[in-house]
Formats: C-alpha cells, structure tokens, sequence
C-alpha cells in the first residue's frame, strides 16, 4: 500500500532554539527528517549551535535549499561560498556558517536534521 505523510512546517513537530540568534523548526515525514533553520542577523554556527554540538565545527551534513536571506559557509579547509535565495547546496562535515546582512537567512535542510541542534 503506497503511503503519504504531509506535515506543514508552520506547525512543526519540534522547534529548537539555538543558544541565540535562531532555531530549527523541525518535521518527521516518514524516514526523513526536514528542518527549517531560521539564522537571524549575527547568528554564528560556532557561536550559536556549536557549544550544543560541542564541536570545533558542524559535523552533520546537510542537502538545502535557501528561501531567503544569505549565509556564507566555510569548509575546515578553508573553502567558503555565500548562499542566496534559490541556492540548493550540499554541504559535507566540517564547516561553519553565519548570516550575511540585516535579513535572517531561512533555509530547507533534508539531510543531517533528525540530531542538528539538540541540548
């Protein structure tokens, strides 16, 4: 039997704040775990997710799409590239990101949500 889960956003399963700065709104449909991350203006990953993950840099892996605002990610390597809306990117282990400007950066994240952001 084919099987349809639909589940707004709006109405999220769990949010989790972030030390400051933003949260993750987050759904469960079926296997897959989709967030919606919310980074206001000055919001840092090492300074406003990292002391939850307690990493030197973001370990998950992530497969997003931005809606709107911009973020600048930089990989350990010191590879770096800014976001903007309608920008899908996959970003693999070891980076940080923050939020470029006066908007919130709001992006779709499909891959690494289901343990992002936990206390």
């Amino acid at each position: 039997m084919a099987e349809l889960i639909a589940k707004s956003l709006d109405t999220p399963d769990e949010t989790r704040p972030f030390v400051a700065k933003g949260r993750a709104d987050i759904v469960v449909v079926g296997p897959v775990t989709v967030g919606r991350l919310v980074c206001e203006p000055g919001w840092r990953w090492s300074e406003h997710v990292g002391p939850l993950a307690k990493t030197e840099s973001c370990q998950m892996t992530h497969a997003g799409y931005v809606v709107s605002g911009r973020m600048v990610v930089r990989m350990d390597d010191g590879t770096e590239t800014e976001l903007t809306p309608g920008d899908a990117a996959h970003i693999g282990p070891g980076h940080d990101a923050w939020t470029v400007g006066d908007e919130a950066c709001v992006m779709l994240d499909f891959a690494g949500m289901s343990t992002y952001a936990k206390r």
